[in-house]
């Protein structure tokens, strides 16, 4: 299998009892909304939040025998930003969006940066978290869904023909912030033909 001996870094989440039933729901539910609303691969989006470290560090390395001190770099490195990326059923990555902790643009890449001027022509937005941290808020969930989610689903439906009242599904992780009363009530307000599913918390 590929498996080491390995220092254990945080408890695992504790998969509900009954998993088996929670999935099979939510594939049923889906697979419902695909047949009544006729919504192609091209429609189904999936998105994520991940954590990117700057440096990752580690808390073991190679070192001689018996050192009572053992350095490493990296170690106590906590900075870092999320990354959202979004792909389609269909296999279209969509452009990413990458949010920093800052309250400006100060806060973001250079634009001297190396790989600048690559990611802008890839549609990568990079936002300020005006936040105390630099996790999705719902300025930053609104940027994504207008600009990123919104004009993939347009353009796809111009080429496939598609009528503008075409549904799309759109799957996210049962968070906070995405279940939140505001944020699916400016979903509906604001785009009623994206259906939004939550993958089932504490499955994946």
């Amino acid at each position: 299998l590929g498996w080491s001996y390995r220092r254990t870094t945080k408890a695992a989440k504790k998969v509900p009892d009954n998993v088996d039933e929670i999935l099979q729901e939510a594939y049923l539910r889906e697979a419902n909304l695909i047949r009544n609303y006729a919504i192609p691969g091209g429609f189904r989006v999936n998105t994520n939040q991940t954590q990117i470290v700057y440096q990752q560090g580690t808390n073991t390395t190679w070192s001689e025998r018996g050192a009572k001190q053992v350095p490493t770099s990296g170690h106590k490195e906590k900075r870092a930003f999320t990354l959202v990326p979004s792909i389609s059923a269909s296999g279209v990555l969509l452009p990413m969006q990458a949010i920093y902790h800052g309250q400006k643009d100060g806060s973001l890449p250079s634009k001297d940066c190396p790989a600048y001027a690559a990611a802008q022509k890839l549609g990568v937005r990079l936002l300020p978290s005006k936040s105390k941290t630099y996790w999705s808020t719902h300025e930053t969930m609104h940027d994504l869904v207008n600009n990123i989610i919104v004009p993939y689903l347009d353009a796809t439906k111009k080429e496939l023909g598609l009528p503008e009242l075409q549904f799309s599904i759109w799957k996210i992780d049962c968070w906070s912030v995405h279940k939140s009363e505001d944020f699916m009530t400016w979903m509906r307000t604001n785009h009623p033909r994206i259906i939004v599913l939550f993958i089932p918390a504490n499955c994946t």
